[in-house]
């Protein structure tokens, strides 16, 4: 099968939306991060999205040395396609979520387009009597998370990560993120093939209606023609639905407990591997093969895992 058929599943692992509390099976210190995201990897993930976390109390740790564990412990036993993110919670400083991909100069970074409301409060009303930290109450409760992402803040991600040959996961949460991706890409900022990653069903951002999914990719294939590779981000119970759409029309998938806790209504996922191994099911059960890590890299033009900086 041709490398333009193969289905490229990136798995989120922990991220910074859901907190510790929530879910007994979120990982937290370094070492549940690596054997969730090498658990991910051996059920068929090519990617690996990573933030770190603060082992003691799970906040969100956007230091540069919190990531070197679990990405030195990765790289040595698999051959996953590592992305470190940018985005780090949107409660931080531009400075402070580039320093670890500028650190460790990964093949992929996450990258978002827009700044964005960020409601993150709705989850109050399912979790708010299980919350452990207090910042935990205070982060998932604030209604006035702006996620800040100013044309000047994307350029300098850009245009540091760039030096050393990282490539994007460009995160794209409504159309106008698609026309902010437009105007970097004609400036010759950044350069095909992109990968665009779009997110459905965070509040601040586009729905998750079928619609609202056909309407991205419509505005994304008008905007890029042939010169990107398209994937879906579903929010919390839109996680599968979602990548089985994507799926179908031919695109890529991203699943993981950053993204979403759930493997049906009321039922936690147990691992990261848990939905991997449901989003690969879809796949191959409409007669698609998944990408491995190397043909991950052949498609989105990575600079191999020799030219990291961990």
């Amino acid at each position: 099968m041709s490398l333009a058929r193969k289905t490229i599943i990136t798995c989120a692992v922990t991220g910074a939306i859901h907190t510790p509390s929530m879910s007994p099976y979120l990982p937290v210190t370094a070492s549940e991060i690596a054997k969730a995201a090498l658990g991910a990897v051996r059920e068929g993930a090519a990617i690996v999205h990573l933030h770190a976390r603060n082992p003691k109390d799970g906040r969100p740790d956007q230091t540069a040395q919190a990531f070197l564990p679990f990405l030195k412990e990765i790289k040595q036993n698999s051959n996953a396609v590592i992305n470190i993110t940018t985005g780090g919670a949107p409660t931080m400083s531009i400075d402070d979520r580039l320093r670890p991909a500028a650190t460790w100069q990964p093949e992929l970074a996450s990258l978002n387009m827009g700044s964005m409301n960020f409601g993150l409060f709705p989850m109050l009303k399912r979790f708010g009597d299980q919350l452990l930290h207090p910042w935990e109450r205070d982060y998932i409760g604030d209604k006035g998370i702006i996620f800040h992402n100013s044309f000047a803040d994307i350029e300098k991600i850009i245009t540091i990560l760039s030096v050393h040959g990282t490539r994007f996961e460009f995160e794209c949460y409504d159309t106008a993120h698609l026309y902010n991706l437009k105007h970097f890409f004609d400036a010759g900022l950044v350069k095909g093939p992109l990968f665009i990653q779009t997110v459905f069903g965070l509040m601040g951002g586009i729905g998750a209606h079928p619609d609202d999914v056909m309407h991205m990719k419509r505005t994304a294939d008008r905007l890029f023609g042939d010169t990107y590779h398209w994937s879906v981000l579903g929010a919390g119970r839109h996680q599968l639905s979602i990548a089985a759409m994507s799926a179908a029309m031919g695109g890529h998938v991203r699943v993981g407990l950053e993204d979403s806790l759930w493997m049906g209504p009321g039922q936690f996922a147990q691992s990261n591997a848990q939905q991997v191994k449901a989003a690969r099911a879809i796949i191959e059960g409409l007669g698609h093969e998944i990408a491995t890590p190397d043909e991950a890299r052949e498609i989105l033009s990575l600079k191999g895992t020799d030219n990291v900086g961990f």
